[in-house]
């Protein structure tokens, strides 16, 4: 699976929004987006940007992109699944991109952001309904437990993750103590709580 290793600040200065990419570290004046709060490279910060239909689409379509971690190929393969379901695109698009398993992780606490709860995945630390899954893009379902395994709860970075908690979304249920959290149910858009505008995205890829 392809995996954006280039540095994770100039995204966000890109897009000219804060896309915690880095955790805690976003929330404090070490930001990147606090100290130049404009996009990178000398040419691009003095001149103006373009306001056109399809830039404003663009700009949304990355940013959802870059918020989840995905690669262009993967992006566009959860745009045709979502248009396929009833529903509306857009809400299904954000719907299946939070029921990713590294994303649960990362909305659950257990990461710091959702890289961080990339490299657990892959480093076998977590179970799904008591099954090893270390794919960072396996759906969750409404029921599912996932699970810090046994050998890893003693794990620094979990459990530093776990004090600077974010607000705990509404459709997750967590067991501090046992190290486990629950899909209560699979989120609707007002659960989301991701600042994008994705019907922009469907206009996009419906010219």
């Amino acid at each position: 699976m392809a995996v954006y290793h280039g540095p994770s600040c100039k995204l966000c200065r890109r897009e000219g929004h804060k896309l915690m990419l880095k955790g805690e570290r976003c929330k404090t004046e070490k930001c990147a987006m606090e100290r130049r709060p404009y996009p990178p490279g000398m040419r691009m910060s003095r001149r103006r940007r373009s306001t056109s239909e399809y830039n404003l689409q663009l700009r949304e379509k990355q940013k959802i992109k870059r918020i989840y971690g995905l690669m262009e190929k993967q992006f566009r393969l959860y745009f045709r699944r979502a248009a396929k379901q009833e529903g509306v695109t857009g809400e299904n698009l954000l719907r299946m991109l939070e029921c990713r398993l590294e994303n649960v992780i990362y909305r659950m606490g257990f990461a710091a952001s959702r890289s961080a709860a990339r490299q657990l995945l892959r480093h076998n630390h977590f179970l799904v309904n008591n099954k090893k899954v270390n794919i960072p893009s396996y759906q969750v379902r409404e029921g599912d437990v996932v699970q810090v395994k046994e050998k890893s709860k003693s794990l620094h970075a979990i459990h530093d993750s776990l004090r600077t908690m974010r607000d705990m979304p509404e459709w997750l249920d967590l067991d501090k103590v046992k190290l486990s959290g629950k899909v209560v149910r699979v989120p609707d858009r007002g659960a989301i709580p991701v600042d994008v505008q994705e019907q922009l995205v469907v206009e996009l890829y419906s010219k």
